[in-house]
């Protein structure tokens, strides 16, 4: 999608520059990257954790956003375990159009929650995905988890 100018609008640009942080789902800002809920997500917690610089380099990121990014994803599996006990979770990086990257020129950190059985019919019967409480509701049952991580991360 396009601004207004002809620039093509990046919502992990947009959303961290932007200051109602429920509105965005935005959970956490950091001194480098930030934790944001995916609005199409897999499952409930699917997170993604970005840094605040526009790039899509990953070999090329500086190794201080690069070690805040691992940190903060550390903590947001703590957060999601301690929350909603998953049996398990992927975490990962789809770099580039090709591999999948719903936002190619911003990387970003998929953490997605996994329970036994978390797959059903429905997406692939009527392409709906069905989820056990709206965003807003696992917004307010995490962001008090993710007011925690600031602590945690805040000397790297």
């Amino acid at each position: 999608m396009a601004s207004a100018d002809g620039k093509r609008d990046c919502f992990l640009c947009r959303v961290p520059a932007e200051s109602d942080d429920a509105a965005n789902l935005l959970l956490y800002r950091g001194r480098r990257v930030f934790v944001v809920m995916n609005r199409y997500p897999y499952n409930t917690g699917h997170l993604l954790i970005a840094p605040f610089a526009h790039t899509a380099d990953f070999v090329g990121l500086p190794a201080e956003i690069s070690a805040e990014m691992m940190a903060v994803t550390q903590q947001s599996v703590a957060a999601l375990r301690s929350e909603y006990k998953p049996g398990g979770f992927n975490a990962g990086m789809n770099l580039g159009e090709v591999a999948g990257a719903g936002e190619a020129d911003h990387l970003h950190m998929h953490v997605v929650p996994r329970w036994g059985g978390d797959t059903n019919f429905m997406p692939a019967l009527a392409d709906v995905k069905v989820l056990p409480e709206t965003l807003d509701q696992t917004y307010l049952r995490l962001k008090p988890r993710f007011d925690a991580v600031t602590a945690n991360v805040a000397n790297l």
